[in-house]
């Protein structure tokens, strides 16, 4: 077992320095093989998005993904992303024809060309969400002015300003506001109504949305909360709730949908040239997890690795407060691959509607998918 263990360690940073060499390496030579119109990848948000920014803060366990069995079955080591393998950004850039995105803080990567991913396991639009832990939504802007700086330094104003014009900014930010009340023990809900805490959640997203739009960002990519209190972390929090669902976050994520989704119809109309999709997770999710056969599911509700009911507590990997956990055969079988995230299959799926769910006849993706976000046709020039 000593043996084993030993080999595992020394082939996970093996495979990691190798794969930090291989996008350094890349990332200098696409300075000069770039097409003139290339279109850059920014992520912004929370674990649904995180590619390993929180491997490198000092921060708990609860919010990092650094450790077996994450990344389980794609890249056979953990990578700091809460699946076990490839998650949403992941695909639409393999889709896109770029690599992997990096995440903004791995140690040495200094080559924007393509894009980075700001996103951090825990963040919330709220600075008091997870504070201390967690890079929230603010400073990942901070962190964006300074890759735009960057540009301008690269390639002068003008062509900075059109090169973030034609950057796709791909968001998913607010579950960690609304769950985190709860899973703290926090009485900030008591001091607000549900529609004012909403609000102020609504204005954060706003302010940074407006500070993007004025370093010449366009085009803006959403994906809206999930049925929050139907997650399998959320259904085991009150005792005696005999495992249905956790009405109360329900409503909360319920109001940001409507209130985001309001937001950006009317940004559409205030900002010049602004463009956006936004894609229901909600619905898409409760779909799989109601019917989950009909998606090629065996399980839609109960989590692949953790423990408890539903394996709804957060304890993947045994380096977390329980560390007594479960973990499934068959990934693949599972919609939720912990008490909180999903399974690269499901993320699959969701990441292939976003990037090409027809937007006509459908409330899946509008009003633009992501595809069409990346097309050259929606590029925008400055004079």
């Amino acid at each position: 077992m000593a043996r084993l263990s030993s080999f595992f360690i020394f082939s996970f940073f093996l495979q990691v320095a190798l794969f930090a060499t291989c996008c350094r390496g890349e990332s200098k030579e696409q300075q000069h093989q770039l097409p003139k119109k290339h279109v850059p990848f920014f992520i912004f948000g929370d674990s649904i998005l995180d590619a390993g920014n929180n491997n490198y803060i000092n921060t708990s366990t609860l919010d990092q993904a650094n450790f077996w069995p994450y990344g389980l079955t794609f890249f056979n080591y953990p990578t700091g992303r809460f699946s076990d393998g490839r998650l949403i950004p992941d695909f639409i850039a393999k889709y896109a024809k770029l690599p992997l995105i990096p995440p903004f803080l791995q140690p040495g990567f200094r080559q924007y060309y393509l894009g980075v991913n700001f996103a951090s396991a825990g963040a919330g639009a709220l600075v008091e969400t997870f504070q201390g832990f967690v890079i929230d939504l603010k400073t990942q802007l901070r962190y964006y002015y300074k890759v735009d700086s960057w540009f301008r330094h690269k390639l002068g104003n003008g062509e900075a300003k059109a090169t973030m014009s034609r950057a796709v900014h791909l968001f998913s930010i607010g579950t960690n506001d609304y769950a985190s009340p709860f899973l703290t023990n926090s009485t900030i809900l008591n001091n607000y109504n549900k529609s004012t805490y909403v609000g102020m959640v609504i204005g954060n997203i706003t302010t940074v949305i407006n500070g993007i739009y004025k370093r010449g960002g366009r085009k803006f990519a959403f994906i809206n909360l999930p049925d929050l209190g139907c997650v399998p972390g959320m259904r085991v929090i009150k005792s005696g709730n005999n495992g249905s669902c956790f009405e109360e976050a329900t409503r909360l994520a319920s109001l940001h949908n409507k209130a985001l989704s309001k937001l950006l119809y009317d940004l559409e109309k205030q900002l010049k040239g602004f463009k956006y999709s936004l894609f229901d997770l909600n619905s898409n999710l409760r779909q799989r997890m109601e019917h989950p056969s009909k998606y090629g599911f065996k399980e839609g509700e109960t989590a692949c690795c953790g423990t408890g009911e539903y394996r709804g507590v957060l304890s993947c990997g045994g380096k977390r407060p329980v560390k007594e956990f479960q973990l499934c055969k068959h990934p693949q079988k599972y919609v939720f691959w912990d008490s909180l995230h999903l399974t690269e299959r499901t993320y699959k799926q969701l990441a292939d509607q976003i990037w090409g769910g027809a937007t006509s006849d459908s409330h899946d993706v509008g009003p633009y998918n992501i595809k069409q976000l990346f097309s050259n046709s929606l590029n925008h020039r400055y004079n």
